[in-house]
């Protein structure tokens, strides 16, 4: 049990299941993605994020996820308090890895007023579970974190997470 903005909860943790998850997975999603806009880059990256997250947007990315849990059921763990999904942790499956030669943590998201509860901690146990059952070229698990997210640094530094290179990127043409 924990508390949640002065209540009791208590969040029940289990893989993802698209029959009953997928709008609120969706639901987390979306404010992933608005966080990471309006949180590392100011007004432009936060139009550029916000733009992308159209209806085909979603059934794109649930699709996809449905491949991966199709893959591994463990990948995606759901936390669910009262029926309503309110943190999941996507770790992607082991025929990806090579991708960085090691499991990698997608993406991990917890609603603000669950913050601070356990939840993300409970959530990213879960994704070192998934890790260490993968056969990996490196023995490693790796995330893609912006340096000035400095809640999100702290969290995973708190977790035995270090340096490991730095990603950059351009657009496509």
């Amino acid at each position: 049990m924990s508390t949640a903005r002065g209540r009791l909860v208590s969040v029940e943790y289990r893989p993802y299941d698209p029959a009953t998850d997928a709008d609120g997975l969706y639901a987390c999603k979306r404010a992933f993605e608005r966080g990471l806009g309006e949180n590392t880059g100011g007004a432009t990256k936060a139009a550029v994020y916000d733009g992308k997250l159209t209806d085909d947007y979603r059934r794109r990315w649930l699709d996809w996820v449905d491949r991966c849990v199709a893959d591994d059921p463990d990948c995606v763990t759901v936390a669910v308090d009262a029926a309503d999904v309110v943190g999941y942790v996507f770790s992607l499956p082991e025929r990806l890895a090579f991708i960085w030669d090691a499991a990698v943590l997608n993406e991990l998201y917890v609603a603000p007023a669950h913050r601070g509860t356990g939840v993300a901690d409970a959530l990213i146990e879960a994704a070192i579970a998934v890790a260490a059952e993968q056969d990996l070229p490196l023995d490693r698990l790796v995330l893609d974190v912006d340096p000035a997210n400095e809640r999100a640094r702290a969290f995973y530094d708190r977790h035995g997470f270090e340096p490991w290179g730095e990603m950059v990127s351009r657009p496509v043409p």
